[in-house]
């Protein structure tokens, strides 16, 4: 039903101000889709084709789901998707439409693809039509007799239609509504359908009659009773029954139930597919007798056509369980309870088949009253993405729990990508929060930024430069990842996710995250009623991606107080690292309540990171941390890989350096140096109040 050779449109450039008559005259409706904004724009007419009312209608394509069905949208808009990425000029499509009365009619829509001069597409116009009456021509002429009459053409025209609808079906679900809807059965003729399926040598009904004519004891049969469907199972042979009589005397238990139904006549098909019966279809007439030789040929074929897509529908629900499985597998199976935050995860599977995702979240408990956050997305749609993503997620948990720096765990998170035996590379978000301080330290390899909601509702995205995705950044050498640090207040939420939460078709990433801001910020301050509010987002606008959502918010009145731990990695030459190391220590000392000594903390950092990277070829590493044995102190310790000690200099009356060990001497309680490994630790400590 997908016409990909369309002939290109004419729609003035100025569309829709001045619409085109002869469209009107012909009952067609045109559109005009800026793919840019993603509004869709419809002339009256267009509105008439899907039974809405201007004023039901608000220029978002996804607003039409209320007239199409969710199996003939996806279809759509994969069609728009891949004509938009094989560089076609148009494409056309036949599709459903549920109208106001509950009826479905066939609509035909062609669209021209309008490009920029790089080629991006900009802009789709087209026309939209009822194509009911084209389609089902033999339908506006037929009457209850119409079967005997129209002959084997219409008739085939008919299964044709039916056989068309079919080739979209991805759901058992989906085949049983293309052959109850209008267009279907009742097209044949028959009042009514009932379909089996064979499962374990039974038969379970999956599709009865009329509202109210389900036979008690039939929703699963053995193939051996004397049912009509488990004969022709059986058998492996349509049965075709002629009249009441033969109806009652060939099945006496079934008849009795169906009387009130008005049967006069009944076709009943095996589905069979490679010689193997997979289920039945029973037509139920009450306004026939008998069948012609062309009339049983048809319906047998009609079989063929109706266990070849069941077939299909099958295999997809298995992959997709198999596949769903394997995902659901890779994930946390529960998440762990943190104290002083309140946590909600959920995941949306978008795709059928086996064409699933590699996204995943991750929520790590870590010492001190920290923990670590996960949200990242593999590249590609298939089982062997869930299977990478699993792999990621456990090296990535074992990374951190080993207690290295954010930015140390994304760099072998990398590594570990790149030497697997796979051309996949990964988007990937981690965020250390010590949830006492509220200060977090994210790494971005690739991925989308984090957002922030405060109490009052209002939402923020969090910008935090960020280095490349896994895999590529060890292929390209290129594993120093920078830290930024975010302040988590008490009542605020941490927002993570993929970005099948965010991507539109036609929509700039940058669009998207300024949509998902506004929704963060108009929903509920419970975190897992805003969690389900934007997976049900998620699952209304549909799409063929995946969807990962992790949201922390801190508490604050429960967070244990000390034993804070942060840490930064700040390289050489590096002018950025250096000022996220002053912003963190800067943060965490008002958060560890010693605002009135951060001036001095930071003024001593900064001195000892300098002489740090001053003094020595490699880079030097910060660690702030909260000390409660006997009384409240804030220690500051700077690693670097040289074994020298510092010595204490005399600078002189006009000299510039030379101060920096009677300046730490001077503002510190006390301080020292330790040998690590290969080099040394400079620390040094704070006396500060405890907390009230």
């Amino acid at each position: 039903m997908v016409d990909r050779g369309a002939s290109a449109l004419s729609l003035p450039d100025d569309w829709p101000a001045h619409p085109d008559p002869i469209l009107a005259l012909n009952q067609m409706g045109s559109f005009d889709w800026d793919l840019d904004s993603g509004l869709l724009y419809m002339d009256a007419q267009a509105h008439e084709v899907f039974d809405l009312r201007p004023d039901e209608y608000d220029g978002r394509p996804e607003s039409l789901n209320v007239r199409v069905p969710p199996a003939e949208a996806r279809r759509l808009d994969s069609l728009v998707a891949q004509a938009i990425k094989d560089g076609s000029e148009n494409y056309g499509a036949y599709f459903r439409v549920r109208r106001r009365d509950g009826t479905l009619r066939w609509t035909h829509t062609q669209g021209y693809i309008r490009r920029d001069d790089t080629g991006r597409p900009r802009r789709i116009i087209g026309i939209v039509r009822d194509a009911t009456r084209e389609l089902n021509e033999s339908a506006a002429r037929r009457d209850q007799t119409a079967w005997n009459l129209a002959g084997r053409r219409d008739q085939t025209n008919v299964v044709q239609l039916i056989t068309a609808a079919l080739a979209n079906a991805r759901t058992v679900q989906d085949v049983i509504d293309v052959l109850k809807d209008t267009h279907g059965v009742t097209h044949l003729g028959a009042t009514s359908l009932v379909m089996g399926l064979v499962e374990a040598g039974r038969i379970r009904l999956v599709a009865e009659g009329p509202e109210g004519s389900f036979v008690p004891g039939t929703l699963i049969t053995r193939i051996d009773e004397p049912y009509p469907m488990s004969e022709v199972v059986r058998t492996l042979s349509p049965r075709f029954i002629e009249s009441p009589e033969e109806f009652a005397e060939g099945y006496p238990i079934l008849w009795p139930h169906i009387t009130d139904l008005d049967i006069t006549s009944a076709a009943y098909l095996p589905l069979i597919v490679q010689a193997n019966p997979i289920g039945a279809m029973g037509l139920l007439y009450n306004d026939r007798h008998g069948f012609t030789t062309e009339e049983r040929d048809i319906l047998v074929a009609l079989g063929s056509s109706i266990a070849q897509s069941l077939q299909r529908a099958m295999f997809y629900e298995q992959e997709k369980d198999l596949a769903s499985g394997l995902q659901q597998a890779m994930l946390p199976r529960t998440i762990p309870s943190v104290r002083g935050a309140d946590v909600a995860v959920r995941y949306r599977s978008a795709s059928l088949g086996r064409d699933i995702g590699g996204d995943w979240y991750d929520l790590i408990p870590l010492p001190g009253g920290r923990v670590g956050a996960v949200i990242g997305d593999v590249q590609g749609h298939d089982t062997h993405a869930a299977a990478v993503m699993g792999q990621l997620r456990i090296v990535l948990r074992a990374y951190a729990a080993e207690g290295h720096t954010p930015a140390t765990v994304m760099a072998r998170a990398s590594v570990f990508l790149h030497e697997l035996d796979t051309d996949r590379f990964a988007t990937c978000l981690y965020a250390e929060a010590d949830l006492a301080t509220g200060v977090v330290q994210v790494v971005r390899a690739g991925h989308i930024d984090p957002l922030i909601r405060a109490p009052d509702g209002t939402c923020r995205r969090a910008l935090v430069q960020g280095g490349l995705p896994l895999g590529l950044s060890a292929e390209f050498g290129r594993l120093a990842y920078p830290v930024g640090t975010i302040e988590l207040d008490p009542g605020h939420t941490l927002i993570l996710c993929t970005d099948g939460l965010v991507e539109q078709p036609g929509a700039d990433l940058d669009d998207g995250m300024q949509v998902l801001t506004a929704l963060v910020a108009s929903g509920p301050q419970d975190v897992w009623k805003l969690a389900d509010l934007l997976i049900d987002v998620a699952e209304e606008r549909g799409g063929d991606d995946d969807v990962a959502l992790l949201l922390l918010r801190r508490r604050g009145a429960d967070v244990p107080q000390g034993g804070g731990r942060l840490q930064q990695h700040v390289a050489p030459g590096d002018p950025e690292a250096l000022r996220q190391a002053r912003h963190m220590i800067r943060a965490a000392v008002r958060a560890w309540g010693a605002a009135d000594r951060s001036d001095d903390v930071e003024l001593v950092a900064d001195e000892l990171v300098t002489n740090a990277l001053m003094h020595t070829e490699g880079a030097a590493i910060v660690t702030l941390r909260v000390l409660t044995d006997t009384d409240r102190r804030l220690r500051v310790e700077v690693e670097d890989s040289s074994s020298a000690l510092p010595r204490r200099r005399d600078a002189g009356d006009s000299g510039v350096s030379g101060r920096g060990l009677l300046l730490v001497d001077m503002l510190t309680d006390v301080w020292g140096v330790e040998a690590r490994g290969g080099g040394k630790c400079v620390w040094c400590e704070f006396v500060v109040p405890g907390r009230n």
